[in-house]
């Protein structure tokens, strides 16, 4: 079981900028597939964003892609996910999760085993 400190969120206008970060303990960031979720309020938690293990292959949903980046640094056993041109609409929670799969990309929460804490992210118009 790897734990997840999610850090970076905060109120931001619209077109801005944010960098999250996800610090992991008890488990390396390139032995799992590692993802951002976010959980619009009053809505289903929802996929942004995931990183392979090792070889580090990216996806994106498709409301986020251009706009968000996720990033490993192996060294300091953090993810990242630079998050430009936010609009009001991402504002949600934000969750970094792990799993132990493959090479595949997981997509769906019950994919993910471990979850943090959430960072709130707010946009304003």
């Amino acid at each position: 079981q790897v734990q997840l400190v999610e850090s970076g969120g905060g109120l931001v206008q619209a077109g801005g900028s944010l960098r999250l970060s996800c610090v992991a303990s008890g488990g390396t960031v390139s032995s799992y597939a590692m993802a951002w979720f976010r959980q619009p309020p009053g809505k289903e938690r929802e996929f942004v964003a995931a990183i392979s293990r090792s070889v580090g292959r990216t996806y994106y949903a498709g409301s986020v892609k251009g706009r968000f980046t996720i990033s490993r640094d192996n060294a300091k056993n953090t993810v990242y996910l630079q998050a430009n041109s936010l609009k009001p609409e991402d504002t949600a929670v934000y969750y970094c999760a792990a799993a132990s799969v493959g090479s595949r990309v997981p997509t769906s929460n019950g994919d993910y085993h471990d979850w943090g804490q959430g960072t709130q992210v707010t946009v304003s118009s």
